[in-house]
């Protein structure tokens, strides 16, 4: 894998990801919600950068943008043309099946409604990646926000499951801790889920982060992608908003 993706946290409990394609350089922020540690993570690998990926609207994935643009004029914003309306100005205009370059890697973009209609997530295939914003978490998934989000976010969790089991999910929240008490709650004797929730903790008690995460530990430990149908998944869903553990 030639890509180094580093998590770098962010307001209260964010992770905008820095990617850097090790044979060229080229250098990229994905869903800077804070410009400060987004500049200072650019600065730290070495004052280059090329592009800022965004997922989805919302202000704690985008409003590091118009800063770290003015800081790095040459950095290539890029967005689902389906959001282009309510992200910040976009230089790269993106749908379904789009590859996006950084460097020698690229990224292909896959349209995952649910949290957002318009959220997307950008699937470095050769480096077993993929920045997957808030569809799924360690643990957990994205809450449904608007219209026909239930449903739609089934089925981009279902394809996020047919990934390849060594598929790192670079997530857009440290939620992993708040996440393995209500998947305890659904499914206690799982042995799986009982082993991540407690390297959760001690990862946290560490201060380090708990993601990535990949895509064969969610099959084995998440409620939401274990759950056998959308009747299952909804029911999970609207449990989990209510959870109070």
């Amino acid at each position: 894998m030639s890509l180094r993706i580093e998590a770098v946290p962010c307001l209260q409990d964010n992770y905008l990801w820095l990617l850097k394609d090790q044979p060229t350089g080229a250098v990229g922020i994905c869903d800077p919600g804070e410009a400060g540690p987004a500049i200072a993570a650019v600065e730290q690998a070495g004052g280059r950068l090329d592009s800022i990926l965004l997922t989805h609207h919302h202000g704690d994935h985008v409003n590091g943008v118009a800063e770290l643009k003015a800081r790095f004029p040459g950095a290539k914003v890029v967005g689902a043309a389906l959001d282009a309306h309510r992200l910040p100005p976009l230089d790269l205009v993106v749908k379904e099946g789009d590859l996006v370059p950084l460097g020698a890697a690229r990224a292909e973009v896959l349209h995952l409604p649910g949290h957002t209609t318009g959220h997307i997530a950008f699937h470095f295939v050769a480096d077993h990646a993929l920045l997957c914003g808030d569809v799924v978490f360690a643990l957990g998934c994205g809450r449904p926000l608007e219209a026909g989000g239930m449903e739609a976010l089934w089925h981009s969790l279902r394809r996020v499951a047919r990934l390849p089991a060594n598929t790192r999910l670079c997530c857009g929240h440290e939620y992993t801790e708040s996440n393995a008490r209500f998947a305890l709650h659904v499914d206690p004797e799982n042995k799986a889920l009982k082993a991540e929730a407690e390297a959760a903790g001690a990862l946290r008690a560490a201060g380090r982060p708990t993601v990535p995460t990949t895509v064969a530990q969610e099959l084995a430990a998440n409620p939401f992608l274990r759950a056998k149908d959308l009747a299952e998944f909804t029911a999970r869903r609207e449990e989990k908003n209510h959870f109070k553990g």
